[in-house]
């Protein structure tokens, strides 16, 4: 049995040790949740650049003291001169996927930084913001040791981004990546976070910052301008929920893929299984994924596009129809799904209950690989979402938001406690989200929940099959059950794999506001607090 950490008063979840160690130390000093991921944002941008930058987006989850759930969209839209003509005339008949003409959308997560300080203010923040920054200015001034996780990235990867503009000088060493524990010091990005510390954070869009910025995005040829970061800001939105036995499940509305999560655990809930890890469990979740994707793929585009409503697919009539539908024995066609994405998901709670679930990521190893070099900006792909096809669900233009891999998840239950968990993972992430919440309401801690074998049903890079990827811990028998059920098994060599997501959890009992938290053992973090 694999103990949860619980922590008397509050507690955060990261990837990276630092991260945590940022928040664990706000909230020591006072801060609520709010503040404390502001600062373990910034912290994990710096030490963990292989899946998050400032130059990416963010959501963010946030559950108040009186239990009402917000929603902040910090996606950045397509910039001015992000058109299909543009790149149709370039010779492209897809968006490249690194360089400058892949850094096509404007960086959201900042914007969701600023939302969520004026957020933490109406909830009692009052921290100064080089309180905040300082051990992010730190990290990257001084420098930190690679991670296990980026001295990971494959090689092949590292082949890609050598030429692309300022990727190689500060990631690369005489023409290799940098190894696990050697010193990652980023000193642009470091005055660049002293300046928007001391300016204030709109600096990054409306100031010095984004003038920089901008001037080195138009250098080196990406479609964003210095318009389009001076018009950029995040959103409050409403979140979409899910109602479950004993509470209520909250998750992201598009340009996300939070639908599939919820219609995926909807689907779940109704297959009636009672035993964790039983084929009747894994086979169940697989299937419920397979529907849920449909239902992305029918429904999620930018949320000023849709043609239906993503609720409905959540209505309880929808979701018994597509469960009684679903084969207790034997695998549907599996949907076109890619298995690549590189994301961080990090958790807080406070001392009065205030509870955050959020995720911010570059989608690729390191984005589009381009370091803007005034600012030591790195700056995201997410717009490879995107289709050069006009008639495709999520067509590239001017101002519109990409499809996001990225969703957080947050539940509520009837007794009180608040639950915040997500995971990296790229399309993947509902699966494995699937499979974490399942295992808890099945009986599992956070930590056995977190720490259970996996499943992953994707395409790698280059592989056309969709293929049903195992974590060599699975039981033999249940592995053979599901291959013979007609399911494309693969079993991997490595226990414990990036590719099968970061994933992480807290819950927080309201009777004496213990909280649980834990963060996931193929990472570099874990969980800290008071």
């Amino acid at each position: 049995m694999i103990e949860t950490p619980v922590f008397a008063h509050a507690a955060v979840a990261a990837p990276h040790r630092l991260a945590a160690e940022t928040g664990q130390r706000i909230l020591i000093q006072g801060g609520n949740a709010l503040e404390a991921m502001v600062a373990m944002a910034a912290t994990i941008a710096v030490v963990y650049p292989h899946n998050n930058a400032l130059g990416g987006d963010g959501f963010w989850l946030v559950a108040d003291r009186a239990r009402r759930v917000h929603f902040i969209d910090a996606c950045g839209p397509a910039g001015a001169g992000a058109g299909i003509p543009a790149y149709r005339d370039l010779g492209h008949d897809t968006i490249p996927p690194r360089g400058p003409l892949a850094a096509l959308t404007v960086p959201g997560t900042v914007g969701g930084w600023m939302l969520a300080l004026e957020m933490a203010k109406a909830f009692g923040g009052r921290l100064p913001l080089d309180m905040l920054m300082g051990d992010a200015i730190r990290h990257a001034r001084e420098g930190v040791p690679v991670s296990a996780s980026q001295a990971r990235v494959a090689p092949e990867a590292f082949a890609a981004l050598r030429e692309v503009p300022g990727f190689a000088p500060l990631f690369m060493r005489e023409g290799q990546p940098l190894a696990a524990g050697a010193p990652m010091v980023q000193a642009a990005l470091a005055d660049t976070l002293e300046q928007i510390t001391h300016a204030g954070l709109a600096d990054f869009y409306r100031g010095d910052v984004g003038r920089e910025m901008a001037a080195d995005l138009e250098r080196f040829g990406s479609p964003v301008t210095r318009i389009d970061l001076e018009r950029y800001e995040a959103r409050l939105r409403q979140p979409l929920s899910l109602p479950i036995a004993g509470g209520r499940v909250h998750g992201s509305p598009p340009p996300t893929q939070g639908l599939s999560t919820l219609v995926s655990l909807g689907l779940f809930e109704r297959l009636g299984v009672r035993r964790a890890e039983s084929f009747e469990h894994i086979h169940g979740l697989i299937e419920a994924v397979k529907r849920a994707t449909a239902v992305r793929d029918r429904v999620v585009t930018d949320p000023d596009h849709l043609t239906e409503d993503p609720a409905a697919f959540l209505a309880p009539a929808f979701l018994d129809r597509q469960a009684a539908a679903i084969s207790r024995t034997s695998a549907a066609p599996a949907p076109p799904l890619d298995a690549k994405g590189d994301t961080v998901w990090m958790g807080a709670v406070d001392q009065d209950g205030l509870a955050v679930s959020f995720i911010q990521s570059v989608f690729w190893d390191f984005g589009s690989g381009l370091v803007l070099p005034r600012t030591g900006v790195l700056m995201q792909n997410r717009g490879l979402s995107f289709s050069l096809d006009p008639s495709a669900r999520n067509p590239l233009h001017p101002g519109r938001k990409p499809f996001h891999t990225l969703n957080p998840a947050l539940a509520l239950f009837d007794d009180g406690a608040v639950m915040p968990f997500g995971t990296m993972g790229g399309e993947a992430q509902p699966q494995i989200l699937a499979q974490l919440f399942s295992r808890v309401r099945l009986g599992l801690s956070l930590a056995e929940a977190i720490d259970a074998p996996r499943f992953v049903l994707g395409r790698q890079p280059g592989e056309r099959e969709v293929v049903l990827r195992l974590e060599n811990r699975f039981d033999e028998a249940l592995i053979q059950a599901l291959g013979r059920a007609g399911h494309p098994v693969a079993v991997e060599a490595v226990p414990y794999a990036d590719q099968f997501g970061h994933a992480g959890a807290l819950r927080r009992h309201r009777r004496d506001g213990r909280v649980e938290a834990a963060h996931d053992p193929r990472a570099d973090g874990g969980a800290m607090g008071v």
